[in-house]
């Protein structure tokens, strides 16, 4: 008997998509919504059922949590890519930085979304090829609390999420960047 996982297969009308994210509610309400719109659904809830589901599955879309239950969702970009270069990757989170979206960006993902958010704005993200240029910039600013949590967001990916150096960095006493760290990221 072969350890090799048996692949799964949608059927020939449907495409198949594979939701990863450690949220059960979340993760069962998307796979819901997207077979109900045709797709054929395969879900994982943590790093391990992944790393064994994407071989598998080759899908030709995945929708990522960026974090995983403590575990940069980003680490499965390469093996997704990997098991199907033409994968369409959209990166869902719910503290949303201009930092992780270009790391995702750079690694491979097709787009990346906040949470909250629908299936109709997944599958258009899917579908995007390119930034539109008719859409016009915003009209107000970010607020200055935006503009420090973006900033706190770049110097802790530059410290490789180490959160004293990254303290000594935006010389800050390390338990109020632990204590701003904890709070979610305010609206632009």
């Amino acid at each position: 008997m072969s350890d090799a996982p048996q692949p799964i297969l949608a059927p020939q009308d449907q495409e198949l998509v594979l939701v990863i994210d450690d949220d059960p509610v979340f993760n069962r309400v998307l796979s819901r919504a997207l077979k109900q719109r045709g797709y054929a659904v395969v879900s994982a809830c943590s790093v391990a059922e992944a790393g064994e589901t994407i071989p598998a599955t080759c899908a030709a879309r995945v929708v990522l949590d960026l974090n995983i239950a403590g575990t940069s969702g980003l680490t499965l970009i390469a093996p997704l890519l990997s098991a199907n270069p033409a994968c369409r990757i959209v990166v869902l989170t719910g503290y949303a930085s201009i930092a992780t979206a270009v790391e995702a960006i750079k690694l491979g993902a097709t787009h990346y979304l906040a949470k909250p958010t629908d299936v109709d704005a997944i599958l258009a993200a899917f579908e995007a090829t390119a930034p539109q240029a008719d859409v016009a910039p915003p009209s107000q600013p970010l607020s200055v609390d935006r503009l420090e949590w973006e900033h706190i967001q770049r110097v802790l990916k530059e410290n490789d999420g180490n959160i004293s150096s990254t303290a000594r960095a935006l010389k800050m006493h390390r338990r109020t960047l632990q204590r701003k760290l904890m709070k979610r990221p305010v609206k632009s």
